[in-house]
């Protein structure tokens, strides 16, 4: 694979995410309650049930609450949700955590509004599920954009209520290819992809889908991805790529003052290590990189034991 067919999953596969949880988690997520929104700002439901949280433009965010314990929040790649994290969820619930993940608005369950694809309003929408389930104390937790979302929340709203991160293959610091940036990607590229996007989004990801996980992944869990990537906005995705490939942290990095794990794999086809990862480290101080030999960009799947073991370390650290 080139530079060029490997960088695509850095405008899609960061964002997409396309394969997925085994039939286990698969079911555990069915279970969860769901409730519909009631009209009106703030919690609209019991916040120990799946629900619905409102933000201050109408939006409605679903996020699952499940165990008591000290708090993670874990925020999803673009183009998934929160099943995404089944497999983190369930075994950290059960090591005694509350574990918390939200559907990102445009995606899964959250209400479809239109607009709000930015860092900014994204990382609003992150506050808001902090502060409303009243956590402190808590661990941050992003794959692929969402470790952006993490980033902006903490220098837009400060670190008061977290305790540490976790950033698993992010696409931080910045993606785009500029004057002062020379090794990043050309910004036609990646309008050539969105503009296939918008041709086949379906048959894209059927097509580019097996980049994202290990050979040996089964078909029915890329399956599984794929349909919940098909479960968010056409807007969402294409609006949250411009967002995840042209947003700069470089500036912003070295302002996180709470301690960083960062994880990344040496074939990750979406975010390359060098282009992600390893800046990313560099600029955060007191940051961990482990690197994980022959990982793929989905290692949260492709190598859970080995993901959830670092990060029960990290967070009783």
């Amino acid at each position: 694979m080139n530079r060029r067919t490997a960088l695509s999953y850095v405008a899609a596969m960061a964002g997409t995410g396309a394969a997925s949880a085994s039939a286990a988690a698969t079911a555990a997520i069915a279970n969860a309650a769901e409730v519909t929104p009631r009209k009106g700002p703030g919690l609209l439901a019991d916040a120990h049930r799946a629900s619905f949280i409102e933000r201050a433009d109408g939006t409605a965010l679903f996020f699952r609450d499940w165990g008591a314990g000290k708090p993670i929040v874990f925020v999803a790649s673009a183009g998934l949700n929160s099943a995404m994290w089944a497999y983190q969820m369930v075994p950290m619930m059960q090591a005694g955590y509350r574990c918390v993940a939200f559907d990102r608005r445009g995606h899964g369950r959250s209400s479809d509004p239109g607009r709000g694809y930015d860092f900014d309003t994204l990382a609003d929408d992150l506050a808001t599920v902090i502060e409303m389930l009243e956590l402190r104390e808590l661990t941050l937790v992003g794959h692929s954009m969402g470790c952006g979302e993490i980033v902006r929340y903490l220098t837009r709203h400060g670190s008061g209520r977290v305790a540490r991160i976790a950033l698993l293959a992010p696409t931080t610091p910045f993606l785009l290819k500029t004057a002062d940036n020379p090794n990043g990607i050309d910004r036609a590229f990646f309008e050539k992809l969105r503009a296939t996007w918008l041709l086949d989004y379906p048959r894209w990801l059927a097509e580019n889908s097996r980049a994202f996980v290990m050979p040996d992944t089964s078909e029915q869990l890329i399956q599984w991805g794929t349909i919940l990537s098909l479960q968010t906005s056409m807007q969402a995705v294409i609006e949250c790529n411009v967002a995840v490939t042209e947003t700069d942290f470089r500036s912003e990095l070295p302002h996180i003052d709470r301690p960083t794990l960062i994880v990344h794999g040496t074939a990750d086809k979406s975010a390359w290590l060098d282009l992600t990862g390893r800046p990313t480290a560099r600029l955060i101080p007191r940051s961990e990189l482990k690197v994980y030999e022959n990982a793929p960009h989905g290692l949260f799947l492709t190598h859970v034991e080995r993901v959830n073991a670092d990060l029960l370390r990290f967070t009783h650290s």
